[in-house]
């Protein structure tokens, strides 16, 4: 049996990254009026200059996006939801980072879910 190698590409997404407009909504699949529209509300944080045309996004700000999207789509939100949604989560993260590194500043040990 002939074995078939699948090779499987991708980007690694970080705060050094930096996308186009026009990649952003390939990446994350919408038009730039959504991507517009996403700035409109705050969900997004473009860098580059005045203009869609002259933006461009961080790789942070595409995982963010795309969370944003999969909370519209799951959840069934408008846009300002999902933004509140989205901080709100974020919000938790780094509440819970900060427990995590007072745990181990005090050596306790606390569950928080």
């Amino acid at each position: 049996m002939a074995q078939h190698e699948t090779g499987i590409e991708g980007v690694l997404l970080d705060e050094q990254t930096r996308v186009s407009i026009t990649e952003m909504t390939r990446v994350c699949g919408v038009s730039v009026e959504q991507v517009r529209l996403m700035v409109g509300e705050g969900l997004l944080q473009p860098g580059g200059g005045a203009g869609p045309d002259n933006w461009s996004f961080s790789g942070v700000e595409v995982r963010r996006a795309r969370r944003a999207l999969r909370l519209q789509h799951d959840l069934e939100l408008n846009l300002a939801g999902a933004a509140l949604a989205l901080e709100l989560l974020e919000e938790v993260e780094q509440l819970r980072r900060r427990v995590r590194a007072l745990e181990q500043q005090h050596g306790v040990i606390c569950e928080v879910d």
